[in-house]
């Protein structure tokens, strides 16, 4: 099912694309966009649904990409160091969570919620000797770093984080205030 034809006039304006553009790019008359925008032509299913590729490939090219809002100054820590040291990572960088790696590989996510969690089920002395495998969190969505920005915000709201690759790197995490960047 497509959108209704009104929003081709509405994508068309925001993307900033010309009538005349629009319709070379779609394979149809500049006449032909102005009369479906005009509301005096109800194009075949075929033209409308080229028309929508079309509007749908410029939001693609013109959208923020994941990679333009994580945080590429990525803290680590390795599944094997004690837990001690993220929560020392955490405070020092000012972050409430780190990803988990083992070698270049996320594996988890380790988090001042999670580490509290454990605080509180046994003695708290004891837990900055485990080991961070011991108390990690399942591995957050991963996502390319081109995958547009506001298909992260049902991820963020649910998962609270998402790593970001590129060309199979590790390069940075998203969380709720790098989402809260696209209203800037």
């Amino acid at each position: 099912m497509l959108p209704k034809l009104e929003h081709i006039k509405q994508a068309r304006i925001r993307l900033g694309v010309t009538q005349r553009k629009l319709a070379s790019l779609a394979s149809v008359s500049t006449s032909m966009i102005n009369q479906i925008e005009s509301g005096r032509c109800k194009p075949s299913y075929d033209t409308a649904r080229r028309i929508f590729e079309v509007l749908g490939e410029l939001e693609g090219r013109a959208s923020t990409k994941s990679g333009e809002i994580c945080s590429r100054n990525l803290v680590t820590v390795k599944a094997s160091e004690p837990v001690m040291r993220a929560a020392e990572l955490m405070r020092e960088k000012g972050y409430s969570q780190l990803p988990v790696v083992e070698g270049e590989r996320p594996i988890g996510i380790v988090s001042e919620e999670g580490i509290m969690r454990e605080m509180m089920k046994s003695n708290s002395k004891d837990i900055g000797q485990m080991i961070v495998s011991a108390i990690r969190e399942p591995c957050p969505p991963i996502v390319d770093a081109e995958t547009p920005a506001k298909a992260l915000i049902p991820l963020i709201k649910f998962c609270k984080s998402a790593l970001i690759m590129e060309r199979q790197k590790l390069v940075g995490i998203v969380t709720a205030s790098d989402v809260l960047r696209l209203i800037e």
